[in-house]
């Protein structure tokens, strides 16, 4: 696994050298966001969006992961990396210690899903990609690994299969999971080759790879220069041109993009093309052509091809794997293509049969490759939609561009295609584009948000089509959520004139305003939010705060992150650096930081200010194993812990300040020791799918609590009498009677977070909970749909609610039972499965603010 895994190729560096790069040279831990995962605040009831995190943790976290990611984002290298990390001797280093033990199979989708034959089973896997080990694994070794829970499947590319053969692929992945359920699966796609939700009842998490932040494009520029030997000093000019050039610093935003600027800056001696197309063209050169002649490499068998030949043979093989929706072809297929190629092109028919030409492009053009005997495919998805998007633009095929443009396999295409275009075509294709979107409700937003992405490409244009194309965007902007902020965000930077200022906008328009632009980031975003700054909304503080890392720590701080200081503004800020925590103590420092990475206790004491700091959350370190440091800052009030496995044991807080404590628990978490001496304790959450907490070892004086999925002796909750919000929802087993009894007894309740299971207990125990005024309902599973929301329980046990909120009502949601509550006065569904009139919202009545958050726009 190791040897098979542990490299990758690092374009542009065979001029000369080995083209085969170390894994853990290579690997960045890039960020990801949660599209989806909401988490419940307490009073009055509320879900906010978890921030952007290092992907090697929220992988860890969760068992089941989907995730997406554009093209040359990295998916198929985390998907290595994961699978060395996993196989490698000793234990890996950080979040990723979690997969130690495990026993990974990496399997490619693009080559299981080649033929129409079934999808492999667990002792088809090593043959179906090809393991050289497959004939000697003992019988049935791959079920038994699996059956014991130690199997890690890495399932890469779902965009890679065919449309019609998606369902197919997620039947099979659902087999995988009801089958083997204590595995970890980690699923990769573009961003748009599956709905939202694919495999929410499967409970998969969906992240979203974020672009590289500025100091990862860092990171990736030093080591790229280290692995090829570069000469000295040619990394940091290259990192000072991208800190400077605009242009330049929105291409270096993932792994591909990066590794391609930096063999171009290298091969021409620091002079860069300027624009995506441009790039494209010159690592083509250098793939295609001036690396054979500068290595001086002779023809292979008489075969001699100049740039532009190469380029129509591979434009025609790209184009016929797009047409038909293939990741691979036989070899008889690219023979055939070729052959008839040659008819057109007599110097290269004279050269070379179709079958010996095609083994020259497999081994000289850089940009082909043979993944198993008899098939080819191209490097890289990338190379192969730019090529395509040529040969469709020469074909003229601006129809079959326009009708497939809402296949998520054509995005890409689409794009190039405009860079590739002659003016008129161009036209034409944002025309089709546009009026296919007026056209077609279903994909609408798709289409008028890929013909805007499409401007970027389009360096001539029309411009009344400029105008028609812009008008739609408009449309969609501003935001109204967290979710079509982030669809924005995908468009990239092209969204950014479009954005408005925040007068006139509600507080969550401003913020997913704000928040577009703040994840979209680079200099072209900084003017924006500098804007924002001047009038700064609480609720626009926050993805100000949160998102620094996407910008130039300097100029960010003294222009965003200093007004946001200034301000008092009750948001964290998220410091991922010494330079930022420097930065923040510079300027005065703020009451509430979340420090994402190893700080040590020491950097912590020195840099963080001790009479001010009242809000600490600690992300992802793996060097602090207690809390004794803690006491030290006075003023402390709320600790936030997350991927901090060295921390077991909470006793130390007794001499601190600290009153609200959150310890997420996920699955290898375990049991936080030394709670019971906390007496000073007010708000305890231990919410998760994992980890144990027991009932009768918690501080008496808590006010509000949430616990985790593996909870005991919840009958001793009628000891915390002071208990006003207490959220369940995460529960495994439903609540006995005696045990909504203890829950019944606790007079001062007014809050209470379920999910349909314990709705049903409750039912079934006939208990009332009149004290109760704010319910908020989870389906079981937290990222799935539920079934209908049990209104008539609801009703029955909650007398005197007077707010209710529910997450993902499922079909057959009546809200009609709730119309005997004459406290009721708001009810909020997040991303119902019906409209508000087939839920029968009417019948509720005028004094009832029935507030719907639908799923995205698209």
């Amino acid at each position: 696994m190791n040897d098979r895994h542990s490299h990758l190729t690092i374009y542009g560096v065979d001029l000369g050298i080995s083209r085969e790069w170390p894994l853990r040279d290579a690997y960045l831990s890039l960020e990801a966001m949660s599209t989806e995962e909401l988490t419940p605040t307490g009073p009055p009831g509320a879900w906010t969006p978890t921030p952007a995190r290092r992907v090697d943790a929220l992988l860890t976290a969760d068992h089941r992961v989907l995730l997406r990611g554009v093209a040359g984002s990295g998916k198929t290298t985390l998907a290595q990396w994961l699978a060395v990390s996993a196989a490698q001797q000793g234990q890996p280093e950080g979040a990723l210690k979690e997969l130690s033990g495990l026993v990974p199979f990496v399997l490619p989708l693009r080559s299981l899903t080649r033929a129409a034959a079934p999808l492999p089973l667990p002792h088809d896997f090593l043959p179906a990609v090809g393991c050289p080990l497959a004939s000697a694994q003992p019988t049935a070794w791959a079920d038994r690994v699996l059956a014991t829970g130690r199997g890690l499947l890495l399932v890469d590319g779902v965009d890679e299969v065919p449309e019609p053969e998606r369902e197919r692929t997620r039947q099979w992945l659902r087999g995988l999971v009801t089958a083997y359920p204590d595995n970890r699966f980690v699923v990769t796609a573009r961003p748009s080759a599956v709905r939202d939700g694919w495999l929410q009842a499967e409970d998969f998490t969906e992240l979203s790879l974020a672009p590289m932040a500025p100091r990862d494009v860092a990171r990736f520029i030093a080591r790229w220069h280290a692995a090829a030997q570069a000469e000295p000093g040619l990394g940091e000019a290259l990192l000072d041109a991208v800190r400077t050039n605009q242009d330049l610093a929105r291409l270096a935003t993932n792994p591909l993009m990066s590794g391609l600027i930096c063999a171009l800056h290298r091969e021409r001696r620091g002079h860069l093309p300027r624009g995506r197309k441009a790039l494209y063209d010159a690592a083509l050169s250098m793939l295609l052509e001036r690396r054979d002649r500068e290595r001086d490499v002779t023809a292979r068998g008489g075969i001699d091809l100049d740039e532009e030949s190469m380029r129509e043979l591979l434009q025609k093989l790209a184009y016929w794997l797009i047409r038909n929706g293939h990741a691979e072809m036989e070899h008889a297929d690219a023979r055939d293509i070729l052959r008839r190629a040659l008819t057109l092109m007599p110097r290269v028919d004279e050269q070379a049969s179709a079958g010996n030409l095609l083994r020259f492009l497999l081994e000289r053009s850089g940009l082909l490759r043979e993944p198993t005997p008899g098939t080819v495919d191209f490097m890289h998805r990338t190379f192969q939609d730019y090529l395509g998007a040529a040969e469709a633009v020469e074909e003229r095929d601006i129809d079959l561009l326009v009708s497939h443009a809402h296949l998520d396999q054509w995005e890409d295409v689409l794009r190039m295609a405009v860079a590739h275009a002659r003016a008129d075509e161009r036209a034409t294709l944002l025309r089709g584009l546009v009026a296919r979107g007026d056209a077609e409700l279903t994909h609408r937003a798709r289409l008028h948000l890929l013909a805007t992405a499409c401007l970027e490409h389009a360096t001539q244009l029309d411009p009344k089509v400029r105008d028609e194309v812009e008008q739609r965007a408009t449309a969609l902007i501003p935001p109204r959520s967290v979710m079509e902020a982030e669809l924005l965000v995908e468009v990239g930077p092209v969204v950014l004139p479009l954005l408005p200022g925040l007068e006139g906008l509600t507080d969550e328009e401003a913020h997913a305003v704000a928040l577009t632009a703040a994840r979209i980031g680079g200099d072209a975003a900084l003017p924006l939010l500098t804007r924002y700054c001047e009038n700064l909304r609480p609720r626009v503080a926050g993805p100000l705060a949160g998102n620094w890392h996407r910008f130039d720590t300097a100029e960010y701080g003294e222009r965003v992150i200093r007004p946001v200081i200034e301000s008092g503004a009750d948001v964290p800020i998220i410091v991922g650096t010494r330079e930022q925590m420097d930065f923040v103590r510079q300027a005065g420092g703020h009451h509430s930081l979340t420090l994402d990475g190893d700080f040590t206790e020491q950097e912590l004491l020195t840099a963080l200010p001790r009479d001010e700091l009242k809000q600490l959350s600690l992300w992802n370190n793996h060097r602090i194993d207690g809390l004794g440091f803690v006491s030290r800052f006075r003023r402390l009030d709320q600790l936030h812990l997350t991927g901090c496995p060295g921390v077991r044991d909470v006793s130390q807080l007794a001499e601190a300040s600290v009153t609200n404590l959150m310890v997420p628990m996920s699955q290898k978490s375990g049991e936080v020791f030394g709670l019971s001496v906390l007496t000073y304790l007010q708000k305890l959450s231990l919410l998760g799918e994992g980890g144990i907490c027991d009932v009768s070892t918690l501080p008496r004086g808590l006010t509000h609590l949430g616990v985790p999925g593996a909870t005991r002796r919840m009958e001793d909750l009628s000891r915390l009498v002071d208990l006003e919000a207490l959220s369940l929802h995460f529960l495994v087993e439903p609540l006995t009677p005696a045990q909504w009894q203890s829950i019944s007894d606790l007079e001062r309740l007014s809050y209470l977070c379920v999910n349909h299971a314990q709705l049903q207990s409750l039912s079934t125990a006939s208990h009332m909970l009149p004290q109760v005024k704010t319910l908020q309902v989870f389906p079981v599973g937290i990222r799935t749909y539920g079934d209908g929301l049990p209104s008539a329980e609801v009703a029955s046990a909650f007398p005197n609610l007077d707010h209710l909120t529910a997450a993902r009502p499922g079909p057959g949601t009546d809200l009609t039972p709730l119309a005997g509550l004459r406290t009721l006065r708001t009810v909020s569904l997040f991303q119902p499965s019906q409209s508000a009139r087939s839920m029968g919202a009417e019948a509720l009545g005028p004094n009832v603010d029935v507030q719907i958050t639908p799923r995205p726009r698209t």
